[in-house]
């Protein structure tokens, strides 16, 4: 694999935005992401610039956006990381019951499947949930559509474990989010 992973720059914005808009024009983005092209493509530049600098190295730490990026500068794929503890309000699904990240915004561009750059990606995600200043997160979470095959298989090739607990998808009672879990490891 010839890509550099790395946290987005606050600067970084239009190619964040970009990234975004790309993957909620992907044929199953309507498994992936609780987020719609249309609606995307009509925020303002303000609120690209406010999510890509709350993501960088130069945000507060509770959300970190990391990218994959070709020898050209282009970005291939990308996996988000919000921080939460069991005191926040619950963004998707159930309140943290411990200090805890949760995986988000997930995308690969189709050329780039299948090249190990996910793997980079959730490697990069995972070290960095465990680096999270104290309390020390106890597991890395994410939610998977119940349709979303493919993407379940690879978190489970990863090592994340389905929990049982599920979710409705908003707009959609008839579907399910599953939670999956990758616990922390205990030091030895």
């Amino acid at each position: 694999m010839d890509q550099v992973i790395r946290a987005v720059r606050a600067d970084e914005w239009e190619k964040a935005r970009e990234l975004r808009l790309a993957a909620l024009q992907d044929p199953i983005a309507h498994l992936a992401f609780l987020d719609t092209y249309e609606a995307a493509v009509e925020r303002t530049e303000d609120f690209w610039k406010e999510r890509t600098e709350a993501a960088s190295e130069s945000g507060d730490g509770s959300v970190r956006q990391f990218v994959a990026e070709a020898p050209d500068g282009s970005w291939t794929g990308t996996v988000t990381l919000l921080v939460e503890r069991p005191q926040d309000e619950p963004r998707f699904g159930e309140a943290a019951k411990v200090d805890q990240t949760h995986i988000v915004g997930v995308y690969v561009r189709p050329e780039a499947r299948g090249t190990g750059v996910i793997d980079a990606l959730f490697r990069a995600g995972v070290e960095w949930s465990w680096s999270v200043p104290e309390p020390a997160v106890a597991r890395v979470r994410l939610y998977v559509h119940q349709g979303n095959d493919r993407a379940a298989a690879f978190y489970r090739r990863f090592g994340f474990v389905a929990t049982g607990e599920s979710t409705e998808v908003p707009g959609d009672d008839t579907a399910k989010e599953l939670e999956y879990e990758l616990l922390r490891p205990v030091a030895v």
